[in-house]
């Protein structure tokens, strides 16, 4: 494969389907776009594995929802890990690039790197919410976090929530192609069960954690023969398939999914990007009295905020913030 071939595929999300088991999903491989959500940061080693994995499900459900505007995803613990955030912003027009931001807020003293990343969460819960923008009633889907990972997380999330079987096999950390610096890269698959009218739920709860849902709860016996050879399969990918760049994504359906009749679509590009902006930190300050703002205030006479999700900083003058603003267009 050429140097070329290689770049086509880098920070794209490729649809797919499984014409011989019903089973849809998305092969995503996140390049330079994971590189630059990093680097609004200083994580540490740990917080970075979790802000990758978040990024590369965000893309591969992003990718599914017909959006018109925003999808995200939360992760609230108890632990030293209190909170990643991130957010899929569709394309505005057809043929350019989704948008993906990530956050991450952490307790550094409590942090013990030597652990298993995911058990630094702690008890909590994880969420999708869906923005279709103004007009629009937001969704909000939450379930408990179990099942030992973020992707385990997300698997619960789509039977408990959305009762769609699911699944997500994913690798990312740092690459290093020759004459290159190392640089973030990751890689993944989601497979995913074609929603149908009437799942077959027992109704006594599931046979996950806590009686949370799994896809054993909630096909029948074909369909279940069906996804466990998909998932058999999968189960059979190199982490080297997967975080590419040497494998082209329509080369691993091939190689995994043969006999099972895969056809891809138009693949999906995309890149870092943020919607903060000064009009939007205005907005949310507007709900303000000019004593709320002037405690905002700092000894240099402006009012700061800084976007935790691309490290932006804005200064105001505080005249111009809030409902009694003197000048709310200087």
């Amino acid at each position: 494969m050429s140097l070329g071939q290689q770049i086509a595929w880098d920070d794209t999300v490729l649809p797919f389907q499984l014409d011989a088991s019903d089973i849809r999903g998305r092969v995503a491989r996140l390049d330079g776009v994971l590189e630059q959500v990093l680097s609004q940061h200083d994580y540490p080693p740990l917080i970075e594995g979790l802000v990758a994995e978040m990024a590369l499900l965000t893309a591969l459900i992003g990718q599914t929802v017909k959006l018109r505007w925003k999808l995200s995803l939360q992760v609230r613990g108890s632990g030293a890990v209190r909170l990643i955030a991130t957010d899929y912003y569709g394309p505005k027009e057809d043929g350019q690039p989704a948008r993906i931001r990530a956050y991450a807020s952490y307790d550094a003293e409590k942090l013990d790197e030597a652990a298993d990343p995911f058990s630094q969460i702690g008890q909590g819960y994880f969420a999708i919410l869906i923005d279709q923008g103004q007009g629009m009633t937001p969704y909000q889907g939450i379930t408990p976090i179990a099942g030992g990972s973020l992707s385990a997380c997300a698997q619960t999330y789509f039977a408990q929530s959305e009762q769609l079987p699911t699944r997500f096999q994913l690798t990312y950390g740092q690459s290093q192609l020759p004459g290159q610096g190392t640089h973030w890269r990751a890689g993944g698959v989601m497979l995913q069960h074609m929603p149908k009218a009437s799942p077959h739920v027992s109704g006594e709860g599931g046979s996950g954690q806590d009686g949370l849902l799994e896809a054993v709860d909630i096909l029948n016996d074909d369909e279940g023969e069906n996804w466990v050879r998909a998932n058999t399969l999968l189960d059979t990918v190199e982490e080297i398939e997967l975080i590419g760049p040497a494998v082209a994504p329509t080369d691993l359906l091939v190689r995994l999914f043969h006999e099972e009749a895969p056809r891809v679509f138009d693949a999906q590009p995309v890149k870092f990007g943020c919607s903060c902006s000064a009009d939007k930190v205005r907005q949310s300050l507007s709900i303000y009295s000019a004593k709320d703002i002037a405690t905002m205030t700092t000894e240099e006479g402006t009012v700061t905020a800084d976007c935790q999700f691309c490290g932006a900083h804005y200064a105001f003058d505080p005249d111009t913030l809030g409902f009694e603003a003197k000048d709310a267009s200087a």
